[in-house]
C-alpha cells in the first residue's frame, strides 16, 4: 500500500498524484490496483475468477496500493467507517496499472487497459495487445506478426534467422538490428542467444496478451537494444471453460507461387528481374483443443492447450524441388496455486518444437512440376521444451518478493540425406544453377541444441506515498553444442564463376587477355560445444516528487561470461553500468494529458555465436582453380580442376585458438543510449493522441579485427623487432574481438617463449576510415479509439532515419546472422564507404487497424501496413588502398566495378504495401461459436523487401545474379484463413 508519508501532501493534491503512481511489474507479468478511499476505510479487492483476496486499510490520506497482482478482473469494496460501501469493477492488465477514486462519490476514475485511458504513470514506449484485441485484427498468428503492430517496426531480412519453414521470422524495433530484442513468456528469457534471431513461443491459442516495448523501459530490463517482446500466458479461473477451433489456409485460394526472372518486359533495362508466376503448394491446417478451470477450488487452477495438424509445401526451383511437411504437435500447460492469500505459486510448461521433413528430387526443367532423380529427405527441427516456476509472495502491506526459476531448451538439429554429396553450384548464369545431389550448404552439427538454466529474484517495497523501491537479480547460464561443415566427403563447396579479361580473383590473381571459366574451391567447417553466463542486478525508485510529476531513477549492472571449449572464459566482463531516468507528468492533474520522457542506457551480451565462431575449431580456406569445362560423371557431378590459379587463401586454419590471445581483455559489450521525448493526449469519446520522438546512438560496438597487416606496420615502426612485429601481426591476422574505434590490447607471445605479453595497437594503426556509427532518430505520431463494443481504430506515421556504418549484430547487406562477429571491420577496406543509410532504414511508415461490430453477430475488421523500401547496395570487390586482404572476401566490399559505391546511395526498393480484411460471424443461435475469415494480403502484392547485392564475380567482371529478388524476402502472396471455433 501507499504508507504513511514523511512530509505533508494535502488530500486533494494526493488523490491525483498516486493515481499517477505504480512501481513497474516484475517483467510485466503482473498488474497493480492503486485506490484512494477515506481515511482508515477497509479496502477489499477480490478476483474471484482466480481466487485472489486482499485487503488493506487506508492510511490518513485514503491511499492504498496492490501490487503483483495476476491479470484479472477484481470487484473493489471499500468499507467506510459509518459502515456504508462502495464497489467498483476493476480490470488489472499486465504491465498496466489499474486505478480508482472514491474519495468523492459523484466522480469515478477508473484507469487500465480495458478503458485505454491514458496512463499517466509510464514514460515506457509500449504497445499492449490483449488475445481478444488480436482476434480483431487480421493478422498472421504469430509474435512477430503481432510485434509488427508497433509503430516504426520493421521486418528483418528474410535470410537473418533462415530456419527453414520459421524463415526470417523476426522483427527490427527502433533501428537495431533483428538480432538485438530479447523475448519473455511469463517473465521467464526466451530469446536464443546463439544469434539471437530465434526464440521459443506459445502455441497461438495460449496467448493471453502480447506487449512490445520499444523503447524508454525500466532498469528490470536489460540484453536488448532494440525492444521488449514479452508474453503473458492464458490461464485457469474458477469456472471451467474449454474450446477447440480449426484454422484452415487452404491453397486454392491463395495467390500464385512465383519466382525470379531476368530481363523485365515492363524494363526498359533488360537486365532487371521480376517475378513472374510458377507452380507451387502452400497449405495449413491445424487444430487446438483446450480446458481451463479449478482443480481445487478458490486454490489450484490449470489451463492446458495442445495443437495439432501441420503445412504441406511444395516448392519449384531452378534446379530442384522440393515438399515439406510439419505436423509436430505443440502444448501449453500453467498451474496456478494460491498456496494462501499472501503467497501464490505459479508453473508453466510448454513445448514449440518443430520439424520439417522435406522430400527433395532434382528438376526436370526450370520451375518445373515434373520430378527428376530423388535426392532423399531432410529433417531440421528447431525449438524445445521450456519448464517456468514462479513464487510470488506479499510479505507485508508494504514489501512483496518474487522469485522465478526456469529450463528452457532449443533444438536445432538437422539430418540430412544427402549430407556425402558435395555443394556444387553453376555460377556463370542467371538464376544460379545447382548441381550434384546436394540439397543444403552448410550441415549443421545433428547434435545441436541450447539450454538456458536461469533464476531471477525481484523485490517492491513502499516506504512512503512518495518512493517505491524496486530492486532484483537474475542470472543465465546458456549451453550451447553447435557446429556446421560444408558437405560432401572433403567439405568443399564448388561454384563455377566466369572470370572477365584483366578481371583479378580474390587471392591477387590476375586474369589474361581472354575471359575464362574459373572454380572457386571452399574447404569450411567449425563446432564445438560451449557455455555463456550472463548476471545482473538492477535497482530503481519510483519517486512522486510532486502530486502530477512521477520520476523513475533506475540503475542496472550487468556481467558476461563466454567460456570455450575447454570451459575457459576468453570474454569475461565485469561492472557494465547502465542508469536509466524516466519522468511522467500529468500537466492538468486529471490524466488529460501526459508529457513525458526517458533517457538510458542499454546493453547486449556477447552471444553464443562468438564461442563458436571464435574459440572453437574452425577451418576456412579457398583455392581457385581453372575450369575444364566438364564434370564427373557421377551423381556428384564435382566440376574438373585444371591449372590452380594462384595461391590459397586461408581465414581460419583449423586449431581452436588460445583464449587468451583471441579477445582484448578490456571488451566493452556494444551498447547505445538512447533519448525520448513525447506526450500523449485524451480526447473525447475514447480518442487519444500522440507524439514522441525517439534518438538512439550506438556509443560501443563489438566484433572481431583480422588487419594484422597494420598492426605489424605500426610495431615495426615503434621499437619492436621484426620478429615481434611478426608476431603482433599473426595475433591480429587470426581475428581478434575487440571494440572497433577503440585502441587494440593483444596478449601475444612476442619472444616465442610462450610467455604472452599484452600489446596496446592504436586504433589509428588499423586504418579504419571511420569510428563505429549507428544512429537511429525517429518523429512518432499515434492515435487510437478504444473497443467500445461497436468499434475501435487504431494507428500510426513513423518518419524515421536510420544511418551509420554498421547494422549491429547482424549483416543484412550480405544475409550474415553471425551475431557480433561478422564481416564488419574484418579489413578497414571493407568499411570504406560503409557509412550511410542502414538496411531496416525506412523513411516512411503507416500503420492502421480497426474493427466494427455491424451486429451483435457480425464484425468486420481490416489491418493496413504501408512502408517505404529499404536502400539498396552495389557490394563489389575491394579495389581501394586501405589493405591487400579485403578483396579476398569477394563481392562483400562497398566497392563495385573498381569504383567506390557509397552505403545506400543505389536507390532504394518499392514501398511495401498491405491490406488485410477479416469478417467474423458469432451467432446468437449457438452460443460460444464463432465463424471468421481472415483475407491477408488482399491484393496480391509481392513486393521485394532484398535483393542480392553482390554486384561481381570478380574484380572487373560484374555478376549476372545482381538484383535478384531474395526467395525469403518477397512478400508473402494472398492469403485466406478459415477458423471454426466452439467455446463452452
Amino acid at each position: 500500500m501507499f504508507p504513511r508519508r514523511s512530509c505533508a501532501l494535502s488530500s486533494t493534491a494526493l488523490a491525483v498524484g498516486l493515481l499517477m503512481f505504480s512501481a513497474a511489474q516484475a517483467q510485466q507479468t503482473s498488474g497493480s490496483l492503486n485506490a484512494l478511499a477515506g481515511k482508515g476505510d477497509k479496502v477489499t479487492i477480490v478476483s474471484k475468477a482466480i481466487g485472489i483476496t486482499r485487503e488493506q486499510v487506508a492510511d490518513k490520506d485514503g491511499a492504498v496500493s496492490f501490487s503483483q497482482l495476476p491479470a484479472g478482473d477484481y470487484v473493489v469494496t471499500i468499507k467506510r467507517a459509518d459502515g456504508s460501501t462502495v464497489t467498483r469493477n476493476v480490470s488489472v492488465q499486465p504491465g498496466q496499472s489499474a486505478n480508482v477514486n472514491v474519495q468523492q462519490l459523484e466522480q469515478v476514475v477508473v484507469t487500465g487497459l480495458a478503458t485505454k485511458t491514458i496512463d499517466v504513470k509510464s514514460a515506457e514506449s509500449v504497445q499492449i495487445l490483449s488475445k481478444s484485441e488480436i482476434d480483431r485484427i487480421p493478422v498472421a498468428r504469430n509474435t512477430t506478426a503481432i510485434a509488427m503492430l508497433a509503430p516504426g517496426a520493421t521486418l528483418g531480412d528474410g535470410r537473418i534467422g533462415s530456419t527453414s519453414s520459421r524463415a526470417g521470422n523476426v522483427p527490427s524495433l527502433g533501428g537495431a538490428s533483428p538480432a538485438e530484442n530479447a523475448y519473455y513468456i511469463n517473465g521467464f528469457n526466451v530469446t536464443n542467444i546463439v544469434n539471437g534471431v530465434a526464440f521459443n513461443s506459445v502455441p497461438f491459442e495460449g496467448v493471453g496478451s502480447q506487449q512490445v516495448k520499444t523503447g524508454g523501459y525500466g532498469a528490470e530490463f536489460g540484453r536488448s537494444l532494440g525492444g521488449v517482446i514479452s508474453v503473458t500466458t492464458k490461464r485457469g479461473t474458477d469456472e471451467w471453460h474449454g474450446g477447440a477451433n480449426v484454422t484452415w489456409e487452404p491453397d486454392s485460394l491463395r495467390g500464385s507461387a512465383v519466382f525470379s526472372k531476368k530481363d523485365d518486359p515492363t524494363s526498359t533495362n533488360p537486365n532487371d528481374w521480376y517475378l513472374a508466376k510458377g507452380p507451387g503448394y502452400n497449405e495449413t491446417l491445424r487444430t487446438n483443443l483446450w480446458a481451463g478451470g479449478p482443480l481445487i477450488a478458490d486454490t489450484l487452477y490449470a489451463f492446458a492447450l495442445v495443437q495439432a495438424g501441420g503445412q504441406k509445401i511444395r516448392s519449384y526451383g531452378t534446379s530442384q524441388q522440393s515438399e515439406t511437411k510439419n505436423d509436430t504437435p505443440q502444448y501449453l500447460l500453467k498451474l496456478d496455486w494460491n498456496i494462501n492469500k499472501n503467497n501464490t505459486l505459479e508453473f508453466t510448461s510448454f513445448s514449440d518444437k518443430s520439424t520439417d521433413k522435406i522430400q527433395n528430387w532434382k528438376q526436370v526443367t526450370a520451375n518445373g512440376t515434373a520430378k527428376g532423380d530423388s535426392l532423399g529427405t531432410d529433417e531440421y527441427t528447431t525449438g524445445g521444451d521450456t519448464n517456468i516456476l514462479k513464487w510470488t509472495g506479499w510479505l507485508t502491506d508494504d514489501l512483496t518478493l518474487s522469485a522465478l526459476y526456469g529450463v528452457g531448451k532449443y533444438k536445432r538439429t538437422s539430418v540430412v540425406e544427402s549430407a556425402g554429396c558435395p555443394y556444387v553450384q553453376d555460377r556463370r548464369t542467371a538464376p544460379t544453377k545447382i548441381l550434384g545431389c546436394a540439397t543444403t550448404i552448410p550441415i549443421s552439427d545433428p547434435n545441436a541444441n541450447d539450454k538456458r538454466t536461469a533464476y531471477r529474484v525481484d523485490a517492491e517495497y513502499s516506504i512512503n506515498a512518495q518512493h517505491t523501491l524496486r530492486a532484483g537479480l537474475d542470472s543465465e547460464v546458456y549451453d550451447t553444442v553447435d557446429g556446421s561443415v560444408y558437405p560432401g566427403p572433403e567439405r568443399k563447396l564448388y561454384q563455377i564463376r566466369r572470370l572477365g579479361a584483366g578481371s583479378r580473383l580474390s587471392n591477387g590473381y590476375v586474369n589474361g587477355a581472354t575471359p575464362i571459366d574459373y572454380v572457386q574451391v571452399r574447404e569450411y567447417f567449425n563446432g564445438g560445444t560451449f557455455k555463456t553466463e550472463n548476471a545482473a542486478w538492477y535497482v530503481e525508485d519510483n519517486w512522486q516528487v510532486t502530486k502530477n510529476l512521477l520520476v523513475n531513477i533506475g540503475l542496472r549492472n550487468e556481467s558476461f561470461t563466454n567460456k570455450n571449449a575447454d570451459g575457459i572464459p576468453f570474454v569475461k566482463v565485469k561492472n557494465t553500468y547502465a542508469p536509466r531516468l524516466a519522468a511522467a507528468w500529468d500537466v492538468m492533474g486529471n490524466a488529460d494529458l501526459k508529457v513525458y520522457s526517458n533517457v538510458g542506457r542499454y546493453y547486449i551480451p556477447v552471444y553464443a555465436n562468438t564461442n563458436v565462431r571464435l574459440s572453437g575449431q574452425q577451418l576456412d580456406k579457398t583455392n581457385f582453380y581453372a575450369y575444364t569445362g566438364t564434370n564427373s560423371n557421377d551423381k556428384f557431378q564435382v566440376p574438373g580442376l585444371g591449372t590452380k590459379l594462384g595461391g590459397e587463401v586461408v581465414n581460419s586454419p583449423g586449431a581452436a585458438p588460445d583464449p587468451r590471445t583471441i579477445v582484448d581483455p578490456n571488451l566493452k559489450p556494444m551498447y547505445q543510449d538512447e533519448f525520448i521525448a513525447g506526450f500523449q493526449k485524451a480526447l473525447a469519446d475514447r480518442w487519444s493522441v500522440g507524439v514522441k520522438y525517439t534518438h538512439r546512438v550506438l556509443k560501443s560496438s563489438m566484433d572481431d579485427i583480422c588487419f594484422g597487416a597494420g598492426a605489424a606496420a605500426w610495431a615495426a615502426k615503434n621499437g619492436y623487432t621484426a620478429d615481434q612485429a611478426a608476431a603482433i601481426g599473426d595475433t591480429v591476422d587470426h581475428c581478434f574481438l575487440g571494440n572497433p574505434g577503440r585502441d587494440l590490447t593483444a596478449n601475444v607471445d612476442l619472444n616465442g617463449d610462450g610467455k604472452l605479453v599484452a600489446v596496446t595497437i592504436p586504433n589509428s594503426a588499423l586504418l579504419f576510415p571511420e569510428k563505429p556509427k549507428r544512429t537511429y532518430d525517429a518523429l512518432e505520431f499515434t492515435f487510437e479509439r478504444a473497443w467500445d463494443k461497436k468499434w475501435s481504430f487504431q494507428g500510426s506515421y513513423v518518419l524515421a532515419f536510420s544511418k551509420g556504418n554498421t547494422e549491429g549484430y547482424v549483416k543484412s547487406d550480405i544475409g550474415q546472422d553471425d551475431a557480433g562477429i561478422s564481416q564488419d571491420w574484418d579489413y578497414p577496406g571493407l568499411m570504406e564507404g560503409a557509412n550511410g543509410y542502414l538496411p531496416n532504414d525506412r523513411r516512411h511508415t503507416f500503420k492502421f487497424w480497426g474493427s466494427y461490430a455491424a451486429t451483435d453477430e457480425v464484425r468486420v475488421g481490416a489491418n493496413v501496413m504501408i512502408q517505404s523500401g529499404r536502400p539498396k547496395n552495389c557490394l563489389g570487390y575491394y579495389a581501394g588502398t586501405l589493405d591487400d586482404v579485403s578483396i579476398a572476401y569477394g563481392s562483400s566490399s562497398f566497392y563495385c566495378g573498381g569504383k567506390l559505391v557509397p552505403r545506400g546511395s543505389v536507390g532504394r526498393l518499392k514501398w511495401f504495401k498491405e491490406v488485410n480484411l477479416q469478417a467474423t460471424y458469432t451467432p446468437n443461435w449457438l452460443k460460444g461459436a464463432t465463424l471468421s475469415v481472415d483475407l491477408l494480403n488482399v491484393f496480391n502484392t509481392r513486393t521485394v523487401r532484398a535483393i542480392n547485392e553482390a554486384g561481381e564475380e570478380a574484380l572487373g567482371t560484374p555478376s549476372p545474379s545482381y538484383g535478384q529478388p531474395g526467395a525469403s524476402s518477397i512478400q508473402a502472396p494472398r492469403r485466406v484463413r478459415f477458423l471454426a471455433q466452439y467455446e463452452f
